[in-house]
């Protein structure tokens, strides 16, 4: 009893699943076969983020100068996401510090 159960089910799964490897037809084209490629060097395409000029532009502005640590901050950090880079921009109470995850 259990052969025969166990043959119904092996004919209802090759029924309902894909066989591998047993349908390839006479007018299908065997798939050509590619190398592997290399993974792509992040160091081999151009810098992206802001020159070093803009950068001491944003830390050295005489009108950043005059403003508190935290306003500072909060400046550079809109700066960058101005250029569009993030800035880690920490702060007392932030989401991080309540998780207990340090930088």
């Amino acid at each position: 009893m259990r052969d025969l159960i166990a043959r119904a089910l092996v004919w209802m799964l090759r029924l309902l699943l894909p066989a591998r490897g047993r349908h390839r037809t006479a007018q299908s084209a065997p798939t050509p076969i590619t190398e592997p490629t290399s993974p792509v060097s992040p160091w081999a395409k151009p810098w992206t983020g802001p020159s070093s000029a803009e950068v001491r532009e944003i830390f050295r502005a005489a009108e950043a100068m005059r403003l508190t640590p935290v306003q500072r901050e909060r400046r550079w950090a809109a700066e960058f996401a101005a250029r569009g880079v993030d800035y880690d921009y920490r702060y007392p109470g932030d989401h991080f510090e309540q998780l207990g995850l340090s930088a």
